[in-house]
């Protein structure tokens, strides 16, 4: 049920009485940090739940009324608004695996297929078929970020850059976006992350793909230590860290190599293009998603002219 900030102590002790399974209060909150941290709304109600055995059904029916009951009584004290009493059935399952059925064959752009290991797929002839596991790693296609750059990636090869291009994947997750640049035969990948959950899942991904021998990943940030002049720069990151990045981001690229950034919030693109531009970097294509932007750039060179064509 929901409870307005003033009611949740009273609602909660009252919950209590009857859930030896626990009471928790979610209170209602908002992103911030770019999606990386949350600030509770205390103008917004929290949710509150009570787990009961169900092994007895009586009991549950019994503890509902019981509760409903003291509830009536508590409005008696005029608190801000509780919300309506709500019951459902939780059935026992593995938790660490539930989150694999909401996880389905997704296609990005024309050619692309992720295909999680534990679906089945019938494969076209043209099509771009990454198994992906991500574990506990990010990086599963479902998110606008990550798709804004698989669909960027399928571009590039269909305008040949990536054939035979040497990739840097920095932040590289689950793997998804190298095995995406494996598949389109790069002749080499090299993927950083900080945390070595990501490494360890892009290692395997790669192991699942046939891509072993192509893609490299490691722990770490920039600068790469892989000598740079990498023709292909993928950044999906936030966008303050891609300021934060943006002079090491440029250093890897050789002249005219191209530079995708995505996880860029609309309102801190003008900031992300700045601190690219400061870096050297000329802009090209651009694709959104709802809020969410991807920018792609060329660091300047012989061939690089003023604008990406």
């Amino acid at each position: 049920m929901e409870a307005d900030s003033e009611a949740v102590e009273a609602v909660s002790e009252i919950l209590s009485r009857v859930a030896p399974g626990g009471v928790t209060v979610a209170p209602a909150f908002e992103l911030v940090q770019e999606g990386l941290g949350a600030r509770v709304d205390p103008s917004r109600p929290a949710v509150l739940r009570a787990y009961i055995h169900g092994a007895d059904p009586g009991a549950g029916v019994r503890a509902v009324a019981e509760v409903r009951t003291a509830l009536g009584h508590l409005q008696a004290f005029g608190l801000r608004p509780i919300g309506e009493l709500q019951t459902s059935v939780v059935h026992e399952e593995d938790w660490a695996d539930a989150w694999k059925e909401h996880f389905p064959v997704l296609r990005v752009g024309r050619r692309t297929v992720i295909k999680p290991t534990w679906r089945e797929h019938e494969s076209a002839p043209a099509e771009v078929v990454i198994e992906l596991d991500p574990g506990m790693a990010f990086g599963t296609g479902l998110h606008p970020t990550t798709r804004l750059c698989l669909a960027q990636i399928e571009a590039w090869g269909d305008e040949g850059l990536v054939e035979g291009a040497r990739v840097l994947d920095v932040g590289c997750g689950s793997g998804i976006l190298s095995l995406a640049a494996g598949h389109l035969r790069a002749r080499e990948v090299l993927g950083l992350d900080t945390d070595p959950i990501a490494v360890e899942a892009t290692l395997a991904n790669a192991r699942r793909n046939g891509l072993g021998g192509m893609i490299e990943a490691r722990r770490g940030s920039l600068p790469s230590r892989g000598g740079g002049g990498f023709d292909l720069v993928l950044a999906n990151l936030i966008a303050s860290v891609v300021v934060e990045l943006a002079p090491l981001l440029a250093t890897e690229l050789r002249p005219g190599g191209r530079l995708l950034v995505s996880g860029v919030i609309a309102d801190r693109e003008p900031e992300v293009r700045r601190a690219l531009e400061a870096a050297n970097l000329v802009f090209g294509e651009r694709l959104a998603e709802g809020d969410w932007n991807s920018l792609v750039a060329r660091r300047r060179g012989k061939e690089s002219g003023e604008r990406l064509g």
